[in-house]
């Protein structure tokens, strides 16, 4: 395993070990009242969703609210300046499509952005992060905007009113937040977090501190009045240049790079697991690698050991196998090609899984050769946490699974009109080539997208009928949390908000990061029997949200290790 994917998994382990403790109840099943429901990272962005929907208001109607509080009240995360993948089912037609706001690079980045000009090597991570190059076109709201314009119902400048009336007014400081603010990132020492967290007297801001933001309030008005263009052109684009262009290694972007940032549409990548329909957006996000992780574990027994020590056995090595390939050849399809239709045939995965030792785990297994897979170095790719993920569904039935980032803690550390700016390219490879000039598939390139594991979810029954959606932020490991929270509620039938808190286990070559005091009694000596050994330390922040259909209507949830809620009109 690289340097980078084990400070990557690192970085996951701190983070988390420092904020399990902000939230540490399971929040109980939220009940459906038949108008629709709201899952997502912060009460106050719960608050402003289902007041859309309280209108009459459609699930991606909602989400535009949403994401504009989550900018807002949970900076570090998401917002108007970062990306989203967004997974959308209507009810009516029963079609799911994927929206795609990944980021893209400046046309004149090149495969060496992240590249030592001194010594050719890649650059130290928080170097990269802080520096201008690491910011890519943000494609949020314009994602937003395409979706809006095809399933709202609202009118699009009536969405932003709590993130408008939050700015201005103030909102209490969440403990997560001032965690974040108070926290030894490599964003938090940038010059603009620190103006804008730090209060009249010289103190940091504390949880339940009042902060306001009018630059943001100010920002807001204008998106609600002009749409995307009010970040892509004009003063606010002018100023994210600017402010890019400053520093060391400044940026290449131009304003005819933010101008002619374009989200896109189209079907899902949906494939069968069990009795069900799984669907994701396509690559660059993580949905491929985790429709291989499902189809990896249709050819095992898991289902038959619910929470035991050969369940969590074989979900650990069909996650090993799933990262394997997804390290190797995931990418822009744009850009290079990737083999999507190879990873997911199911003789394919028959043969993956035929490699899992039933009773002890061997060394990191490599990458295998599905059909229409080319020539690709092994990936250098960092990819620490950050993001945030809603899910939504309508009282038509319409659903929204989303996952939405500005890529690490605050982005880059940089803010424009009250937001922050994202870090998004240092989820290209770092190394763009391996020693043989073999070019990684996830190199840097311009106008390209960042390979990502954001992979929102959505299930259907055969009949096309919504069964549930999930998804979680987190880096890397949103492979393994979404994987985990799919095969716990779909094999093993648990609700949906046991499903979601039960242990994380992120295994990856030859790290099994998980939470090992969380798993029951036997299961964590019985996987060490088997070879699996499990890392200690704080758990791994996940944080996952999922709505589930039942019999007697629609249940949320959302995981206990954030600050979210699931909540109805």
């Amino acid at each position: 395993m690289s340097h980078f994917k084990r400070l990557s998994i690192v970085l996951l382990a701190c983070l988390a070990s420092a904020c399990a403790s902000l939230n540490t109840t399971p929040s109980p099943p939220a009940p459906s009242a038949g108008k629709g429901m709201v899952a997502a990272a912060n009460p106050l962005a719960v608050e402003a969703g289902v007041k859309v929907l309280a209108r009459g208001g459609s699930a991606v109607d909602a989400a535009v609210a949403v994401q504009a509080v989550l900018g807002l009240v949970e900076p570090q995360s998401s917002g108007l300046g970062g990306g989203a993948f967004m997974t959308y089912y209507d009810a009516k037609t029963r079609k799911v499509t994927a929206y795609n706001g990944r980021e893209t690079a400046p046309a004149a980045a090149t495969p060496a952005l992240f590249l030592d000009e001194a010594t050719g090597k890649p650059l130290p991570f928080p170097v990269a992060v802080l520096s201008g190059r690491s910011t890519g076109v943000p494609g949020a709201i314009a994602m937003l905007s395409l979706a809006q314009s095809q399933h709202g119902k609202l009118a699009w400048n009536t969405l932003f009113g709590d993130a408008e009336k939050l700015a201005d007014q103030g909102f209490s400081v969440s403990p997560r937040l001032a965690y974040m603010i108070q926290g030894r990132f490599p964003q938090t020492s940038a010059p603009d977090v620190v103006a804008y967290f730090t209060k009249p007297d010289g103190a940091r801001y504390v949880a339940g501190d009042t902060l306001k933001n009018p630059a943001y309030a100010a920002s807001v008005r204008k998106i609600a009045a002009e749409g995307p263009k009010a970040i892509l052109q004009g003063p606010i684009a002018e100023a994210i240049v600017a402010r890019l262009h400053q520093g060391d290694r400044p940026s290449a972007m131009t304003l005819a790079d933010l101008a002619a940032y374009k989200p896109k549409a189209g079907p899902a990548t949906c494939r069968t697991f069990r009795v069900y329909l799984v669907c994701t957006p396509p690559a660059p996000s993580g949905g491929p690698a985790l429709l291989e992780g499902l189809a990896i574990l249709e050819h095992t027994d898991v289902a038959a050991h619910p929470n035991d020590v050969q369940g969590w056995y074989l979900f650990a090595q069909a996650s090993r196998l799933m990262y394997a390939d997804r390290d190797r050849y995931m990418g822009d399809p744009d850009f290079v090609d990737v083999p999507t239709a190879g990873l997911l045939d199911p003789a394919y995965a028959a043969s993956r899984a035929a490699l899992i030792n039933p009773d002890m785990a061997g060394p990191a297994p490599v990458p295998g050769k599905p059909k229409g897979a080319g020539v690709r170095a092994p990936d250098a790719t960092l990819e620490p946490g950050g993001t945030s993920h809603m899910v939504i569904v309508d009282a038509e039935g319409n659903a929204v699974s989303m996952t939405t980032t500005v890529e690490s803690i605050f982005g880059n550390g940089r803010m424009v009109g009250g937001f922050f700016l994202n870090n998004q390219l240092t989820d290209f490879s770092f190394s763009p080539t391996e020693k043989d000039g073999v070019a990684a598939a996830n190199a840097v390139a311009g106008g390209k997208r960042p390979r990502s594991s954001m992979a929102p979810a959505v299930v259907l029954d055969k009949d096309r009928r919504f069964v549930a959606a999930v998804g979680s932020p987190g880096g890397s490991a949103i492979l393994a949390y979404n994987l985990k929270a799919l095969v716990a509620l779909l094999d093993w039938k648990l609700p949906i908000d046991q499903a979601i808190a039960l242990p994380n286990l992120i295994a990856r070559g030859d790290v099994y990061a998980s939470e090992p005091a969380k798993f029951p009694p036997g299961v964590v000596e019985g996987l060490e029997a088997k070879g699996v050994k499990l890392s200690k330390g704080g758990g791994e922040d996940s944080g996952l949200h999922g709505i589930v259909m039942t019999p007697t209507g629609l249940v949320g949830a959302a995981d206990p290790r954030r600050e979210g809620v699931a909540k109805a009109p």
